[in-house]
């Protein structure tokens, strides 16, 4: 327990990113407490929790990535056990939100998994979450209770200014739907921004149709919120290095890499592949392109403002190049 604006503190680690949550508790002081996760012979997931939490305000880490449903429900286990324990306030921190992609309806009959969730947390006793790069803004507004949508961007592009120095740059967005995002970091670098204009002819497939946007002689970043398989950013990195690109990296804040994405980015065209660790990667999904950014500094700042009452958007200012 750590004791801060007068306020008792605990901080728990499930099992889906017990690094990140290690380096988050050693960045601010408040120590890991105690908490046996087991699984039954069925699969059913057991838990408790062994010491007290009444009257504590608990902050519980856990990312929601595969396996989803499994991280998922731990979660939702965990936050029922901290209500009926009589926590005080029960603070999510999952920086990857899973289902996050499945925010509308995109067709009849289909469900908002995002907003299911988002319900699940909050009945199960959730008062408070903080995420990372959501994948859809809208998501905030799928809750009734306060979330904290912190962003990964400065972090990158901290690491992009100190590696890129005085060269040519362009940012690239890998589709029109991230133009947003690849403006925003294009304005930090002081950079001009490009757009891959894609079709998918069928599903898990994609075809580049053309580049928006001069990239010849630069090196390009691409910038994307998550990479799954790994597809759509490697046929992007191809088309730029085919237009003249002299040198092609891409950055992300959720490494999901499902497969083949590993074999597809080590064949690739992309010289190295920056994200941060709201995933924790296995052995089998990391390789010698792949650089992973820490975001418990910012995390751990975070969770010190909330106790403190300080404001969080301090957090989010670039430093510039």
């Amino acid at each position: 327990m750590a004791i801060f604006n007068g306020h008792k503190i605990k901080l728990f680690s499930l099992s889906a990113n017990k690094q990140l949550a290690q380096e988050i508790s050693d960045i601010s002081g408040i120590p890991l407490s105690k908490c046996e996760v087991k699984r039954f012979a069925d699969g059913e997931i057991g838990l408790n929790i062994e010491e007290t939490v009444r009257g504590h305000h608990v902050f519980v880490i856990q990312s929601t990535q595969a396996p989803v449903n499994e991280n998922l429900m731990e979660l939702l286990i965990m936050i029922d056990a901290l209500k009926r324990a009589s926590a005080k306030h029960i603070n999510v921190v999952m920086p990857y939100y899973g289902y996050s992609r499945q925010d509308r309806k995109a067709a009849s009959r289909q469900p908002i998994s995002a907003k299911l969730v988002a319900n699940l947390l909050q009945v199960a006793g959730a008062t408070r979450v903080l995420c990372m790069d959501l994948h859809a803004g809208q998501i905030q507004g799928f809750f009734d209770i306060p979330i904290d949508n912190f962003v990964a961007l400065p972090i990158l592009v901290e690491y992009f200014n100190k590696k890129i120095g005085d060269e040519r740059v362009v940012i690239v967005s890998p589709d029109h739907g991230g133009a947003v995002r690849a403006r925003e970091m294009g304005n930090a670098l002081h950079a001009p921004i490009a757009i891959i204009d894609k079709r998918r002819p069928r599903v898990n497939e994609v075809e580049i149709m053309g580049i928006v946007g001069d990239v010849s002689g630069k090196i390009a970043i691409l910038i994307d919120d998550m990479i799954d398989t790994a597809g759509t950013i490697v046929s992007a990195a191809d088309a730029l290095k085919a237009a003249g690109a002299k040198e092609v990296y891409a950055a992300c804040t959720h490494p999901i890499f499902s497969p083949p994405a590993i074999e597809r980015i080590r064949e690739s065209a992309i010289k190295e592949i920056v994200c941060t660790n709201t995933i924790e990667l296995p052995e089998e999904k990391k390789c010698d392109k792949v650089v992973q950014l820490s975001i418990a500094p910012l995390f751990s700042q975070g969770i010190l403002n909330i106790v403190q009452d300080v404001p969080l958007s301090s957090l989010f200012e670039y430093k510039d190049r």
